[in-house]
């Protein structure tokens, strides 16, 4: 038995069934043009960055091999003096065998868990990079960021 070819659907047809009610075709809620555009873990990136381009002017000698990153969690395997706690920021010093320079990382998923409003969370991501800067350069981190 020799089965038929189903017909083909007009293209009317198919285009009927995106704009079905006269509304236009689906698009974005929110344009690119808005902050509402970015991902939480972008507005977390440009805080760290505002805060580091705000250290940077202030040490720009000291900060300018630096790198500022960004991850999701601390790596499973904690420092020795990080077991009871966990981190929230970290200083990789730089190691000039391996070409690496310094790094600052922040540790994203951590600090959003205990902050409840965007303004704690701006608190803490400026606490927590002004700590790993105060270490880095062997300073009180009121030294560092006197507010």
């Amino acid at each position: 038995m020799v089965s038929e070819p189903l017909p083909a659907v007009p293209a009317r047809r198919r285009g009927r069934r995106r704009d079905r009610r006269g509304r236009g075709l689906r698009g974005p809620l929110v344009p690119p043009t808005l902050p509402a555009w970015r991902t939480r873990a972008e507005r977390f990136d440009e805080m760290v960055v505002r805060v580091a381009e705000h250290l940077e002017h202030r040490f720009a000698r000291e900060l300018h091999e630096v790198e500022f990153a960004v991850e999701e969690v601390p790596p499973s395997e904690p420092s020795p003096w990080e077991r009871d706690a966990v981190a929230l920021g970290r200083y990789f010093p730089a190691d000039g065998a391996a070409g690496l320079r310094g790094r600052i990382v922040v540790y994203r998923r951590p600090i959003v868990a205990r902050c409840e409003t965007p303004g704690e969370l701006a608190e803490m991501v400026r606490e927590v990079v002004v700590e790993q800067v105060a270490g880095m350069l062997g300073r009180d981190p009121r030294d560092v960021d006197p507010e």
